[in-house]
């Protein structure tokens, strides 16, 4: 699935997206990373039922043809097919989707935000402000998450808006552009409760995270 990420923007408008945030950054204290993943989980599960379904529809169709009902027949089929769906909807994320529920997506997502949040140490700032916006691309989500210190100054709401903004970028194959408009909103809502301070410095880097690194 990493061509996923490869896909998503080009050299030329990651450079504008990470232009976004030194610009974001100038108007306030707060920090904001910007990670993009291939996918936030394997659904190992999805490959398993895909590759059932496969080998018993095959295994099914061809012992029904040949009129015969032999549980070794049918095994000898399903096995093999078993393996072939298997594999098929482990190397592609458009048959694998057809497997994963949407809560189970919408669950794997959240939980790598709230993990990346912290391994990329987005908490870790001075003033607590500041802001992952995370993006999924096999799941076609995004979440927007904030640090404490902005909990009780910027509505909840208003991040979900964000990431709402984002997710309607992508469908629309304007991911560059909208990422940049996510990344100004996200500005003006840090610059308005945390000003630049005089002598502040740049507490994470604002190079576009590509990929689960």
């Amino acid at each position: 699935m990493n061509g996923l990420v490869e896909k998503f923007l080009s050299a030329e408008e990651r450079s504008a997206v990470e232009e976004s945030i030194r610009a974001a950054e100038k108007r306030t204290s707060g920090e904001i990373v910007v990670m993009v993943v291939p996918s936030s989980h394997h659904y190992p599960l999805a490959n398993v039922l895909g590759g059932a379904l496969f080998g018993l529809m095959v295994a099914v169709l061809v012992c029904l043809v040949a009129g015969v009902d032999s549980m070794w027949y049918f095994l000898g089929f399903f096995l093999p097919f078993f393996a072939l769906g298997n594999e098929a909807i482990r190397r592609s994320y458009t048959l694998k989707r057809l497997f994963v529920r949407s809560s189970d997506m919408a669950e794997e997502v959240e939980e790598a935000a709230v993990s990346s949040f912290y391994s990329k140490e987005v908490y870790d700032t001075e003033g607590h402000n500041g802001v992952l916006i995370y993006i999924s691309l096999f799941e076609h989500r995004a979440w927007v998450l904030a640090d404490k210190g902005l909990h009780a100054k910027v509505d909840p709401a208003a991040w979900r808006e964000v990431a709402d903004l984002i997710v309607d970028g992508i469908r629309a194959k304007t991911q560059a552009e909208t990422l940049c408009r996510a990344i100004n909103r996200c500005g003006d809502m840090l610059a308005r409760h945390f000003p630049p301070q005089q002598g502040g410095r740049n507490e994470l880097d604002d190079t576009l995270i590509m990929g689960n690194r």
